[in-house]
């Protein structure tokens, strides 16, 4: 008898042991924050931590690739899935400091759209640059990037991102060049000198943007009457936010996606699959998309969208129709030296 009850009290303990230890392992996920990391944690974080008991450590960041490359250069890795765009994606895996994903843990890479499933990234959803307006600040809504540099028909002040990925492709559509043709163009000195031109008439009417929040606030408060803008905060200020009176252009948007990665040399390597895995699901990926209109990047979700999300999302078809991709291999080719160039040129 009393051998069995310490057996049992013996076995209590293992279990009380191994409880313990399941609940207390924990990611640390970072993201861009915002309304995204908002939707992130009621699609993903929350329902995984019910279903697994893994807590979830969520964190921002501005994706200033220096913070991983001195984790992983010191062997201090402290994040364990981050969010990253495609480019520093690319050139961070180049450098090795993302894991391959192993796919076998995730889902299959065919599952995905064209450039949805990468070696050190899982595809997280598609987003676009698109030219947001007041409507109530403008007679007549703008249709295209030559509108926005047009300040005669529509006065006032503009906004643009301060860097040079998406702006320098925005002066050259404003300039004419079409959307098929853009990279052709700016990868040559010619093109690049004729964007940097372009830029030179608007900038005194420029009112620079840093962070996702700050276009629609420019617009609302009726500081910008046009800025380029990540759709999904537009979109979302205009169902959510008291229907705020901001109209979206999606001819000659640029679209990407954002993806999750792994830090070479995180120690929960396995439980960031389980993460990646978990949001990577149709119906978790739809109820992203139904928080924020950006586009899931599954077939499969794809499918599965009502057609009222559907239709103000990057992934629409009519909304894909005249937009640009964003090229990655471009942007890691001349990212560095066309952005040294353009902070020189905001700075004149």
């Amino acid at each position: 008898m009393l051998k069995h009850a310490r057996s049992a009290i013996v076995t209590g303990f293992i279990l009380s042991a191994f409880t313990a230890a399941a609940s207390a392992q924990s990611l640390t996920v970072v993201s861009f924050g915002g309304d995204a990391k908002v939707a992130m944690e009621k699609a993903y974080f929350q329902p995984f931590e019910k279903e697994t008991g893994i807590r979830i450590n969520s964190a921002d960041w501005n994706g200033e690739m220096g913070k991983i490359k001195s984790m992983v250069d010191t062997n201090s890795v402290q994040w364990d899935v981050v969010e990253v765009e495609a480019p520093e994606l690319e050139r961070g895996c180049a450098e090795g400091m993302f894991e391959e994903i192993d796919y076998s843990k995730v889902i299959p890479q065919s599952d995905f759209i064209e450039n949805g499933a990468l070696e050190c990234g899982v595809g997280t959803f598609i987003w676009s640059v698109a030219l947001a307006y007041n409507k109530d600040k403008l007679k007549e809504a703008p249709t295209s990037w030559a509108d926005f540099w047009d300040v005669k028909k529509y006065p006032g002040k503009r906004s643009l991102r301060k860097g040079a990925k998406y702006t320098l492709e925005i002066a050259l559509m404003a300039d004419g060049v079409s959307p098929k043709d853009v990279y052709t163009v700016l990868a040559t000195p010619e093109g690049v000198d004729r964007a940097f031109k372009k830029l030179d008439e608007i900038k005194p009417y420029i009112q620079w943007w840093e962070s996702g929040a700050q276009p629609g606030q420019y617009l609302v408060a009726g500081d910008v009457v046009m800025s380029s803008a990540y759709n999904g905060r537009i979109t979302h200020a205009i169902n959510q936010e008291n229907k705020r009176p901001l109209g979206l252009v999606w001819d000659q948007s640029l679209y990407a996606i954002d993806y999750w990665a792994i830090p070479k040399g995180s120690p929960n390597v396995e439980n960031a699959h389980k993460l990646i895995k978990h949001a990577s699901q149709p119906e978790n990926l739809v109820a992203f998309s139904t928080l924020l209109p950006y586009g899931p990047p599954t077939i499969a979700a794809i499918e599965a969208l009502p057609a009222d999300i559907a239709k103000d999302l990057p992934s629409s078809k009519e909304n894909m129709e005249n937009a640009i991709a964003l090229d990655v291999n471009f942007w890691t080719d001349y990212g560095d030296a066309l952005e040294q160039r353009y902070n020189a040129w905001v700075a004149q």
